[in-house]
């Protein structure tokens, strides 16, 4: 549904997004033959500001098209009972592998394609039939034939059930349809949050996939009743995966009921080195130099990109950091789970921390529908208008704001409710360019947390929690963020102001991510052990 390829072309919402551009990026760079398919938005995501009166305001830019070429590719999907000719365009420049997103030819089909996570319910389902059934047939009306099919995220699943209509694999009757398409098909879970997990009906189902071709019964088969796309995407794949170790166990839990579903592996998230990694690190830590030039110069760049850093929130926010105290940056989509504000929640200490020199950097944004994300956001302005010369919200949250976050702090600070962080890969983006991890053991940082050396743990996993129930959450906050304090004053403070004891923990941090956490990697895992195992 989206893809995060450059900060300008805005066909992309958050993580979901890059994350997918990362993936398809680094199968250029490794030569996988791989094409991936998407739809072009008129309107991409929000570009999302706080106001002055402290509201959350959306913007919805037009989609540019000057990196497109179109392609001479006809094909229909009936949505809502009405034929829909669709064409689609090719991305150049940004990716060596195709990318190809769908588009309806004619203005008045236009709807369906408005607003990337636009609309409601219906829009949803007319995408995704958009998508799958559009994706097979455009694959088809260019004369390929794959032998995998990727679905990434429940979105996609259309495409199997488009795949099992045509009985591309053959079969006589649905199960062994479904036998034997699964061993084309693999499927990737990305979250444990129920809104990343969706169920329709299977009335909305005939009113807008009326060519979907199933009877009731047989969409059940497939996806139950309601038709939930993850249940479906499990039930057709050969093999699925999780996107990191903790969130495959807690895949595996959630899921453990449904018959007839694939195995859940993982394969940990990565980011691409060549987009998130600022080259000064490189080559600052060139193989051909000794300790303490590379520490010299490692040093010398980090101090270089949180100046930059500096600069812009300075010019965007009006807020003036300091160059000498440490700066903690947090930034990601602003969903309740995530906790962007814990860090504010005691006065007290939170005036400690000030007193010590700590300085707090804010961006992010919520989907324009999400009331409680949108007060988050408001949550973290009015802080900054609170605290001024301590705390610092910037508007506008994209992948150049991202960059040059993860990039300028000097901790990079995650504190989500676990386990409801799949993954989390903007820690990544700053662990690669020396900036260490201060975060609640979820998602990736299990993996790469060596406490103390490439960044820190935010307490220990409670085996009492239920993180899937908001009951016992004032007691978690409470206990993670008394857990936050102390790290920071006993552990990280300490750590800052020993530079040389910093300067080994930012090249630790580096050289924990730079491959182990790299979509190269990723990629490579999914060739090896889900494509072509």
């Amino acid at each position: 549904m989206e893809y995060g390829l450059e900060s300008g072309f805005t066909i992309y919402a958050g993580g979901l997004g890059v994350l997918a551009g990362d993936h398809v990026k680094s199968a250029g760079d490794l030569r996988v033959p791989l094409i991936a398919i998407g739809l072009l938005w008129d309107e991409g995501y929000t570009r999302q500001a706080v106001n002055q009166a402290g509201g959350v305001d959306d913007f919805h830019p037009k989609t540019p098209r000057d990196l497109l070429r179109r392609l001479d590719a006809r094909f229909e999907v009936t949505v809502q009972g009405k034929s829909v000719p669709c064409t689609a365009w090719r991305v150049e420049h940004i990716v060596s592998v195709p990318l190809y997103l769908i588009e309806p030819i004619h203005e008045e089909d236009r709807w369906i394609t408005q607003r990337l996570y636009g609309g409601g319910e219906e829009d949803r389902v007319a995408q995704e039939v958009l998508l799958g059934v559009g994706g097979v047939r455009l694959l088809s009306a260019l004369g390929i034939r794959p032998e995998i099919f990727h679905f990434n995220e429940g979105h996609a699943v259309f495409a199997g059930l488009e795949l099992l209509r045509e009985n591309r694999f053959g079969g006589d009757n649905l199960a062994e349809r479904v036998n034997n398409l699964r061993t084309h098909v693999v499927f990737t879970t990305h979250t444990p949050v129920a809104a990343g997990n969706e169920v329709h009906s299977l009335e909305l189902l005939r009113k807008v996939g009326a060519d979907l071709g199933f009877s009731d019964e047989d969409l059940g088969y497939v996806g139950g009743n309601p038709f939930s796309m993850t249940v479906a995407g499990l039930r057709m794949a050969r093999i699925a995966n999780a996107v990191a170790e903790l969130h495959g166990d807690t895949a595996r839990k959630m899921w453990k009921d449904v018959e007839r579903a694939a195995p859940i592996v993982h394969v940990t998230n990565g980011v691409h080195p060549g987009t998130w990694q600022d080259a000064r690190i490189r080559a600052a830590l060139a193989p051909d130099k000794d300790r303490g030039t590379q520490d010299a110069q490692l040093a010398e760049a980090r101090a270089a990109m949180k100046d930059e850093l500096i600069t812009a929130v300075g010019k965007r926010a009006g807020v003036h950091f300091r160059r000498d105290q440490i700066l903690i940056g947090f930034a990601r989509r602003a969903a309740s789970y995530k906790r962007a504000d814990l860090i504010l929640g005691d006065h007290h200490q939170l005036s400690e921390l000030f007193g010590r020199g700590v300085q707090l950097v804010f961006s992010g944004k919520a989907h324009p529908k999400d009331i409680a994300g949108k007060s988050v956001v408001s949550r973290l302005a009015a802080a900054a208008r609170e605290f001024p010369g301590h705390v610092a919200f910037v508007n506008a949250y994209d992948m150049e704001l991202g960059a040059l976050l993860t990039r300028g702090v000097d901790v990079w600070l995650n504190n989500p409710r676990r386990p409801l962080e799949a993954s989390g890969t903007s820690g990544m983006k700053a662990a690669m360019n020396g900036v260490p991890n201060l975060s609640i053991l979820d998602g990736w940082w299990p993996e790469g947390c060596r406490h103390g050396e490439t960044g820190w743990k935010i307490g220990d996993p409670d085996p009492s929690d239920d993180a899937f129930s908001e009951v016992d959450a004032p007691r978690i906050d409470s206990r993670d963020r008394a857990s936050l304090y102390r790290v920071l004053f006993d552990e990280v403070l300490p750590a800052y102001a020993d530079r040389g004891h910093w300067t080994s923990i930012m090249r630790a941090s580096v050289a924990m991510s730079s491959w182990r956490f790299s979509s190269d990697r990723m990629v490579e895992e999914y060739v090896r052990n889900l494509y072509w195992p």
